[in-house]
């Protein structure tokens, strides 16, 4: 008779599919609290010390770590020595292992858990198990998800076996599954010593979706989550619309970690992980009126995030202009109903009471990671420094604050005007910064007149200044730091401009 060895923390779906292995002539070895269920299920079991003839020792710690188990299921079954071994030893064959682990990550977010629990639920015997039998899945098929339990039994009733690609892909799921329970415990210790870049960089991501396509059709893409998503578009639900594409994640996150910076009702237009519109106001509406005048016109398709409530008066207006997403974390019922009406637009709800932020940001390259802080940098009032003969007046450094805010995510050269508390000119991605200074110009037009701008880096040479002043722009914030800072702060005392000095540089590539 064939045996099958079965000890799962997740128990869906596992009563069902041991009666199928008993119908199908299985003997079943089990452990603990699998067994308990088995049993009272009235599948009958084999209780695991039976088959190593040694009791569970150290609160289970030790149960499964023995040559009957790990004998069995290492034996090549096609190599004679092998197999006299294992008969001189009187070890029977297991003949298909089902085993998931100790609940690891979901301990790990319980609140006020433990250092000492946490570390109770690493799992020891069931890696083991897991491993021992995918190197030998010549011979055996390992289960590790619950999904794969009915094609198993589907198989085994149709051919009486597992075909070798069946175990195969069985195997490589289970070095997949214990590489990534591996890596939560690495990065959890990793963490708890504080160094922050050590000698391997060891992450894990669960699949969310497979996406239609990648930046273009030709391009296969999928999309994953960290083992603790926080704020950020995956931790977000989806209330309705369509499924959401490669670009769409990448603009969603963009737009949020713009609004992470405000803590006024805010809203933010993003369009190519730039934003085309930002405003602030005393409610969401306002700020949504002011992100919209920002710039009408690139706004169309685009993304929107807010960090209130959307009600009904913003739905309305939102309902008459093509959006690819809106991000709330929340939308009142009538406005819901507004939204929804429209077949395609996605609507997800992202809590901002979950707004921490992860400590690293990782980029690929080709064959590579680059792994740096986030760029959490804010900056008070208190920071800052006024290098011109004329300070800013209040009015204007508040203005000023804002728009240092909204350049941080711009990409690189970035200038961005601001007046009345919205964006008016964003000038994003140019090789040089006086490039980037025209864009946002002629966007502004005769709005730049009484507007500030902002910088993400300091300007080497005066033409970015000469460019603002020629527009009627009467202040400026930037980092500050070039050699030729004087000249800058020359062209501003000419014509009666302040500019104030950040000493923190925000390149974004």
């Amino acid at each position: 008779m064939k045996r099958a060895l079965i000890s799962v923390s997740d128990k869906d779906g596992i009563v069902e599919f041991a009666k199928e292995l008993v119908g199908l002539g299985y003997e079943i070895i089990s452990t603990g609290g699998t067994k308990k269920t088995l049993d009272e299920n009235g599948i009958a079991t084999i209780g695991i010390s039976e088959v190593t003839n040694f009791p569970e020792i150290m609160d289970g710690r030790v149960k499964t770590l023995h040559p009957n188990v790990h004998g069995a299921l290492l034996c090549v079954r096609d190599n004679p020595n092998h197999v006299k071994q294992l008969e001189d030893l009187n070890i029977q064959y297991i003949d298909l292992v089902c085993v998931n682990l100790y609940p690891f990550k979901q301990t790990l977010m319980k609140d006020g858990v433990t250092h000492e629990e946490i570390i109770e639920n690493i799992d020891i015997g069931g890696p083991s198990m897991l491993r021992s039998a995918s190197k030998n899945y010549k011979f055996i098929p390992v289960l590790v998800d619950p999904k794969d339990y009915e094609p198993v039994i589907k198989e085994l009733k149709e051919n009486g076996e597992t075909c070798p690609i069946t175990r195969e892909y069985l195997a490589a799921k289970v070095f997949r599954h214990t590489a990534s329970y591996d890596a939560i415990i690495a990065q959890y210790l990793t963490e708890k010593t504080g160094e922050k870049f050590p000698e391997t960089f060891t992450v894990t991501y669960d699949k969310v979706q497979d996406l239609r396509y990648g930046e273009n059709p030709h391009q296969d893409a999928a999309f994953y989550k960290s083992a603790d998503p926080k704020y950020s578009i995956a931790n977000a639900k989806q209330l309705h619309g369509k499924e959401l594409s490669y670009n769409n994640i990448q603009d969603a996150n963009a737009c949020i970690e713009v609004l992470k910076d405000f803590d006024e009702p805010c809203a933010v237009g993003m369009k190519h992980m730039n934003p085309c519109g930002v405003g602030i106001g005393a409610t969401i509406d306002q700020a949504w009126d002011k992100a919209y005048e920002a710039d009408s016109t690139s706004i169309f398709g685009g993304i929107v995030a807010f960090n209130g409530e959307v009600e009904e008066v913003t739905a309305e207006k939102l309902s008459k202009i093509f959006l690819e997403i809106i991000i709330a974390p929340k939308f009142s019922d009538k406005a819901f109903e507004i939204l929804s009406q429209k077949k395609n637009i996605r609507l997800l709800q992202l809590d901002t009471s979950l707004a921490v932020n992860s400590k690293l940001k990782v980029t690929n390259v080709n064959d590579g990671l680059l792994v740096q802080d986030m760029d959490l940098k804010k900056i008070s009032e208190e920071e800052l420094t006024f290098p011109t003969k004329r300070k800013p007046t209040k009015e204007e450094l508040e203005q000023l604050l804002f728009a240092w805010k909204v350049v941080k995510h711009v990409k690189s050269n970035a200038i961005v005007l601001v007046k009345d508390n919205m964006t008016i000119g964003v000038g994003a991605g140019q090789m040089n910064r006086v490039g980037a200074a025209k864009i946002a110009l002629e966007q502004a037009g005769e709005k730049a007149k009484g507007s500030v701008m902002s910088s993400d880096a300091y300007f080497p040479m005066p033409d970015t200044v000469e460019s603002a002043v020629a527009a009627g722009v009467t202040a400026i914030i930037q980092p500050g730091g070039s050699i030729k800072d004087q000249l800058s702060i020359d062209v501003c005392d000419e014509h009666n401009i302040a500019m104030v000095y950040t000493g923190v540089r925000h390149f974004k590539h």
